[in-house]
């Protein structure tokens, strides 16, 4: 490995975390008129501390405590997801970003896989060529779906009130 790739590639690590630490802060921002926003807020600010923590020391991987609160945060989505996945089959009538269960299944999947990789990262905290390839992809998907349902203004028209004001 070149020594550029190797300084680059944990440098990048750390910025794709960082802005996934920023990412999920503002999901939690934007709750603030869910009707249920205190569960939301909890649900999107405990990954964006612990992406956070990953973008200062990616070393924090394998600490004990982060990964105890990352395994059960991502047990409790992985469950609601479950959950939220088997009621919007049921009972989807549009496009997974119309309904709100779809919209609150792609967050909690979003932490899932961030933390999974988080967790796979443990092993190599400067991240692999395909962890970061990964990453960059993961980091890159909900900018785009934010800029796409911000600008697509028909699809937000069917949504409850509590989400088109936050936009």
């Amino acid at each position: 490995m070149d020594p550029a790739g190797a300084t680059g590639a944990p440098c990048l690590w750390r910025a794709c975390n960082m802005l996934m630490a920023a990412f999920f802060a503002l999901a939690a921002v934007v709750q603030v008129n869910d009707p249920d926003a205190e569960f939301w807020v909890v649900v999107y600010m405990i990954p964006a501390v612990l992406a956070l923590l990953v973008g200062f020391n990616p070393l924090v991987t394998g600490n004990f405590i982060w990964k105890s609160v990352s395994a059960l945060h991502m047990l409790f989505c992985v469950l609601w997801a479950g959950g939220l996945a088997y009621h919007f089959l049921l009972h989807a009538q549009q496009n997974i970003l119309h309904e709100e269960e779809g919209r609150e299944l792609s967050g909690l999947v979003i932490i899932i896989v961030w933390m999974a990789l988080c967790h796979s990262s443990a092993k190599n905290p400067g991240g692999g060529r395909m962890l970061l390839t990964t990453a960059v992809v993961i980091t890159l998907l909900p900018v785009i779906s934010w800029v796409y349902v911000y600008i697509n203004k028909e699809m937000r028209s069917s949504w409850p009130a509590h989400c088109k004001t936050v936009i």
